[in-house]
């Protein structure tokens, strides 16, 4: 299942053309989704696709957080970890429903949704939000509800990473991460959401790159571990759908194995599709010399092949496999999808901390406000919707955009502003990013300036204005500005989140959210200042946070 690009592409361009022939050629069985355009670019390349294909394709997209991840119009929902936060299991199963029904109406059969990870590492790299929380059980209860949103709607839903990759500190698109956990410890905590994951009747289960030695005995990574894929997966939990290698090339993969080899092994361990091999035409002239020469069984073949066309017969494609371009306008980004994708938003804000009962804002502090954002270079919208939503409730702002290599003229500017300001927002999405390790934090400089804004606050220096932090990403933040006067965890840079930050702060909606993993040493799972909403709804000022 080698990668294409979302965005459009011209019927002689040199990528399409290499597609094209990746499917009529070639018989790769399909196709993941990378970041696209509109929808309708997306279908009309996925049905020239499916023509040029003898056997119908099987399309799939990381759609973990909604179609939006994929698709631009599609609506854009907060993410799993402010799934965790609602602490609703109809949650999970709405934003499955929605991404089958729009993925659907694009082409795409196969969701690689949901992470089903359990984040008991503060330090992973590339999970962090992506996961439904550390609780076992409650990431369990909300995999299984995605799962059957997805898959009661015409969607198929994966299960990743197994058989676990939460509790790792490595990004394994660069190096292979190594869990020393023993069985005992799997079974209690990693394995607890794949167990339920099977019970619910998931399609597909994606195998993770990460090192078992006390489990497997070496230091190869699972999607390479007969023990891991056959042995425990499919005999100890039971799993019969499709076993999805992760992308087989990343680092954790392909520096080590190569393209060619990294098929060949994967297979053998019992992978019934490999994803994006480095490269597509060496991987399947590795597999197809392997079966001719019968290190690979014909047998072991003819499970998986049976596996493929057992799962394109439950997405209906061999009756039909073009998407109908005239359905999309009614299926994607509706108006009241995207209502309760701002409900969903609204109440996963947790407030965190408020150590000077200033959220929401008093009447009196909103005369001068200053917002800075934060955003790396492959997220520059960040903190936009906040600001216009803000605006409307603000008498003056004054906004600043930080970047990673803002410098101390930046910092002055915003220090210069905040004197005799009201208040002072610092919005920033800090979120896992494959590649970029240090994506999840804020850079010193920043967590620096508000730590001092925070300690002149708290001395009642003359003019000095509290600091409010809005994470837009990784909750875990909160360790670099542990003086914070607010803190406020809004989960994601959507448009739904970032307004349903501005209107908790604003008082314009009830806040609700509790933590669904635990940031110590004062914040423990589930914890949460609630605020009742505007006084019509039977709100109360904000009392301070004895801390």
């Amino acid at each position: 299942m080698p990668w294409i690009g979302g965005e459009y592409w011209a019927s002689d361009n040199s990528a399409m053309q290499a597609a094209l022939r990746l499917a009529a050629e070639q018989g790769v069985g399909g196709f993941v989704l990378g970041i696209g355009t509109s929808p309708y670019d997306i279908a009309a390349k996925l049905n020239a696709l499916q023509r040029a294909s003898p056997l119908p394709l099987l399309i799939a997209a990381d759609l973990e957080s909604g179609p939006s991840m994929r698709i631009r119009g599609g609506t854009a929902f907060p993410g799993n970890m402010a799934l965790g936060a609602t602490g609703r299991e109809l949650d999970a199963y709405e934003v499955g429903r929605v991404v089958a029904l729009e993925g659907r109406a694009v082409g795409i059969h196969l969701v690689f949704a949901p992470v089903v990870d359990v984040n008991n590492n503060p330090a992973n790299p590339i999970i962090n939000i992506r996961s439904f929380g550390e609780d076992p059980r409650h990431v369990a209860e909300l995999g299984a509800a995605f799962i059957r949103g997805v898959e009661e709607h015409g969607g198929m839903a994966t299960a990743k990473h197994f058989p676990g990759h939460g509790d790792t500190g490595i990004d394994s698109h660069i190096a292979v991460p190594v869990i020393t956990a023993g069985r005992a410890r799997l079974d209690s905590i990693e394995l607890v959401p794949f167990r339920a994951a099977v019970r619910a009747g998931v399609d597909a289960v994606m195998s993770a790159h990460v090192a078992l030695p006390t489990l497997v005995g070496s230091d190869a990574p699972a999607t390479l571990s007969p023990f891991v894929l056959d042995t425990l997966l499919r005999r100890d939990l039971g799993f019969r759908g499709l076993v999805v290698t992760d992308a087989l090339n990343m680092g954790a993969i392909v520096a080590r194995y190569g393209a060619a080899q990294a098929a060949v092994l994967a297979f053998k361990a019992g992978a019934d599709i490999l994803l994006m091999p480095a490269d597509p035409l060496a991987a399947i002239d590795a597999v197809t010399a392997a079966v001719e020469s019968g290190d690979i069984p014909v047998a072991r073949l003819d499970e998986s092949v049976e596996r493929i066309f057992a799962a394109k017969s439950r997405a209906r494609l061999w009756g039909g496999r073009q998407a109908d371009l005239g359905r999309i306008p009614a299926a994607v980004g509706t108006a009241q999808v995207g209502e309760l994708a701002q409900d969903i938003a609204q109440r996963s804000v947790v407030l965190v901390k408020d150590s000077l009962g200033i959220v929401p804002l008093p009447r009196e502090r909103r005369q001068r406000v200053v917002v800075a954002t934060y955003g790396d270079d492959t997220n520059r919208d960040a903190g936009t919707a906040f600001i216009a939503a803000l605006r409307a409730g603000v008498d003056t702002l004054r906004v600043f955009r930080l970047w990673p290599a803002s410098g101390p003229a930046s910092y002055d500017s915003v220090r210069a502003a905040a004197r005799g300001a009201g208040a002072v927002i610092v919005v920033a999405s800090a979120r896992p990013t494959a590649w970029r390790p240090d994506a999840v934090g804020i850079p010193a400089a920043l967590a620096a300036f508000v730590e001092e804004l925070s300690a002149a606050a708290a001395a009642q220096a003359n003019g000095a204005a509290p600091a409010i932090f809005v994470s837009t990403g990784s909750p875990y933040v909160l360790a670099q500005v542990p003086r914070v006067t607010a803190y406020l965890v809004a989960w994601s840079s959507t448009e739904p989140a970032e307004r349903a930050a501005a209107q908790a702060l604003l008082g314009a909606a009830a806040i609700t959210g509790r933590l669904p993993v635990s940031l110590p040493p004062f914040y423990p799972l589930g914890s949460g200042i609630e605020r009742a909403g505007p006084p019509e709804l039977g709100g109360a000022p904000p009392r301070p946070e004895a801390r």
